[in-house]
């Protein structure tokens, strides 16, 4: 058993120059689908071709190819973090929030490789 629960989606967050460019290369090259563009945000999803598994592209002017952080939906961040911090896990600053879109915290597995949880608020 988990110490906190968790969704059955899983987000792949990439770095990327030119999100709108990086959609269309998904689509063209893998046949993914584009979900949305968040322009205010910076940031786009496609789905792939795996249920419940998406790819984010969080637009950044210097981009770091190789640093995918797989970012795990919660149904309570709020809970799911409270529980790992007493467990000892770290977490890189305070949950950020995108009013009725998404909340999201950074936490890191003992070897420093980051991880996020994100609880959808669009449901």
């Amino acid at each position: 058993m988990s110490a906190i629960s968790l969704d059955a989606t899983i987000t792949i967050a990439l770095s990327v120059k030119d999100r709108h460019k990086s959609a269309e290369w998904y689509e063209k090259m893998l046949g993914f689908a584009l979900i949305y563009h968040a322009d205010d945000a910076g940031w786009s999803e496609v789905a792939t071709n795996t249920a419940g598994v998406t790819i984010g592209l969080g637009e950044q002017a210097e981009p770091q190819p190789g640093n995918a952080v797989p970012v795990f939906g919660t149904p309570d961040i709020a809970t799911a973090r409270a529980t790992l911090e007493k467990a000892g896990v770290k977490f890189d600053g305070e949950t950020e929030t995108i009013p009725e879109m998404v909340s999201t915290a950074t936490f890191y597995d003992p070897d420093g490789n980051a991880l996020m949880l994100a609880e959808d608020l669009t449901k």
